[in-house]
């Protein structure tokens, strides 16, 4: 079974996307911010990071440039999934080595189809 790191700092929207996972079959460990995702990945391996980009103490963007750092996180996908759609802040995603960008609010259906997809 895949697991997945919904990184958010916000409850309602980690308990969202976790269920969503969930349902779909996925297993789902869930961190606050950047500073916890960097602790639980340390701890474990996952098939794909999802993590919102404006967080406390560790955002979206420096978390992926950390996780992508570490040699056991070079080939993980990691979807920045977040209320920012400026090219701008996609490109610095890219330029720090996410997988991809999804906008919240987010479709479910979509969420589950692009993690499927990014999940080799």
């Amino acid at each position: 079974m895949h697991s997945i790191l919904a990184v958010d700092d916000s409850a309602s929207m980690r308990q969202m996307v976790s269920f969503t996972l969930k349902n779909a079959g996925f297993n789902v460990v869930e961190a606050v911010d950047g500073q916890d995702a960097w602790e639980k990945a340390g701890q474990r391996d996952f098939s794909l990071v999802l993590t919102d980009q404006n967080m406390p103490r560790m955002d979206g963007i420096s978390l992926t440039k950390k996780l992508r750092e570490s040699p056991k996180f070079k080939a993980t996908p990691i979807l920045i999934l977040t209320t920012e759609s400026s090219d701008q802040m996609k490109m610095a995603g890219r330029a720090a080595g996410a997988t991809g960008w999804l906008v919240k609010p987010f479709d479910p259906a979509k969420l589950i189809e692009v993690s499927g997809k990014v999940i080799r």
